[in-house]
């Protein structure tokens, strides 16, 4: 509106009229008064005000716009977010159900699991949401410090006194509060520094020996390491998650064909050369050859299989976990479950896993279309290495696949995979949020700890894409 008001004078030509400051001087005149001259600052700066107004409106009307937008969706994917928190309660009322018998037994108190595991689930969240404000080029810039601290974790808890162990292996270093299985967090390491690797060295990875090489050598120690304590299960999927994120980063076929190979040879190698490994693949086999012996534990899940039948005998009422079924409320979860929920359940949980695992593909792949190449390559691992693990935990319950230590995914008893399985979520959900919004959480809050660069040194890097 203009901010001169003109009114119309009486005269017939209406094209010609005058303002209140015209009118007002005429009238003075006829008075004999003095006339009132309008400032010429006024006068000038009339016309830029009116400007200046007019751009601040649209300016103002734009970023309302932009933050009324924002505010409609989600700082993280609620698909994720929903998948993982039904999977973390499920698994905590499991928990409960399953190791009732074997807690009072063994510590006089029958929730005493159960407590663990909420304590350890709330000291996940609590590091998740930190992981959360978290940008990723701390985690991209510090995967080779995190993999370093991960290898002198597998060399300590190999140490007399320092690693403790349990029923043969030696996985643990008792941190007064909980144990921490470092097995566990090397994965988390892995795949961090994997997908820093393939960042920096794309081009390396997929045209030349020497950056196929490098990720290799260091797989092979963390392999021999974990071999050590001994943990086969842990081993191959580590092995297993590299392996795809490598592919995924457009490692040559004939390479990759011939690793296949070489990690097939070993795997049997290191079934043929212990026996303990070997007599279980017999047991696998062929369980009800020797029911109460070797294949104890693998046909005791079945039979609570199939006492769970489709719909279940109830929550709470297994029979199996009365000390019929070893490992109840860790590695055979799902066998409970199963017996108590019927197939229904058991259903239900590997759809929500497969569910997780494919929102997070797609996340991923978003990611990269981004060119948040390491966000990509992040997701990317952690979907390989939670789909991969349920895998294997789900066969090896229903008689699928040997007996692995491998724990259920989110679920299973176990404070060191609650939490680190809280971070990689957390990891999956801060990658996905950087994807969406140019301004991201926790951004003010880091500013504080750079170096007085206001503004950060982006690397600049060849084409890093996924290659498939």
């Amino acid at each position: 509106m203009s901010a001169n008001i003109y009114i119309n004078n009486g005269r017939k030509d209406r094209s010609k009229e005058k303002s209140l400051t015209e009118l007002f001087n005429d009238s003075a005149k006829k008075r004999g008064q003095k006339v009132t001259q309008a400032k010429p600052k006024i006068a000038k700066t009339d016309p830029v005000k009116k400007r200046v107004v007019k751009s601040s409106s649209k300016t103002v009307t734009a970023i309302k716009q932009t933050v009324t937008k924002d505010e409609q969706q989600w700082l993280v994917d609620p698909w994720i977010l929903l998948l993982s928190m039904i999977l973390i309660a499920l698994g905590i009322i499991m928990v409960g159900s399953a190791s009732v018998s074997i807690a009072d037994r063994n510590n006089g108190e029958p929730f005493y699991y159960l407590y663990r595991q909420l304590t350890a689930t709330g000291l996940g969240f609590v590091l998740g949401a930190l992981v959360l404000f978290t940008p990723m080029k701390f985690w991209q810039k510090s995967g080779p410090l995190i993999l370093f601290i991960g290898l002198v974790l597998l060399v300590a808890v190999l140490i007399p006194g320092v690693g403790r162990e349990i029923n043969g292996s030696a996985r643990w270093i008792p941190l007064g509060v909980f144990n921490l299985q470092v097995s566990e967090l090397i994965k988390l390491a892995m795949v961090i520094y994997l997908a820093g690797y393939l960042v920096r060295h794309n081009e390396n990875v997929k045209t030349n020996l020497k950056g196929f090489l490098m990720p290799m050598i260091v797989l092979s120690v963390v392999g021999v390491l974990l071999l050590m304590e001994p943990d086969l299960g842990a081993t191959v999927v580590i092995s297993a998650t590299a392996l795809g994120m490598l592919f995924l980063g457009g490692v040559r076929l004939w390479q990759f064909a011939i690793l296949i190979l070489l990690m097939g040879l070993a795997m049997y190698l290191l079934i043929v050369l212990e026996p303990y490994r070997m007599e279980r693949l017999q047991s696998f086999m062929n369980p009800w050859e020797d029911p109460f012996n070797s294949g104890f534990q693998l046909t005791q899940s079945l039979i609570a299989f199939g006492r769970g039948e489709m719909t279940g005998v109830g929550l709470g009422n297994s029979i199996q976990k009365l000390f019929y079924l070893p490992e109840a409320h860790t590695d055979f979860l799902f066998a409970v479950l199963a017996e108590e929920l019927g197939g229904i359940g058991a259903i239900t949980v590997i759809a929500l896993f497969a569910a997780l695992v494919v929102r997070i593909f797609v996340v991923a792949r978003q990611a990269d279309a981004a060119n948040k190449f390491f966000a990509a390559y992040l997701m990317f691992g952690i979907a390989i290495w939670i789909g991969l693990q349920a895998f294997v935990n789900i066969a090896v319950n229903m008689g699928v696949l040997p007996t692995k230590g491998l724990t259920l995914p989110l679920m299973s008893y176990g404070g060191s995979s609650m939490m680190i399985m809280c971070v990689a979520i957390a990891l999956v959900l801060r990658a996905e949020h950087e994807t969406r919004f140019k301004y991201q959480m926790g951004s003010q809050f880091w500013q504080l700890f750079s170096r007085g660069n206001k503004t950060d040194k982006q690397q600049n890097y060849p084409d890093k894409g996924v290659a498939v």
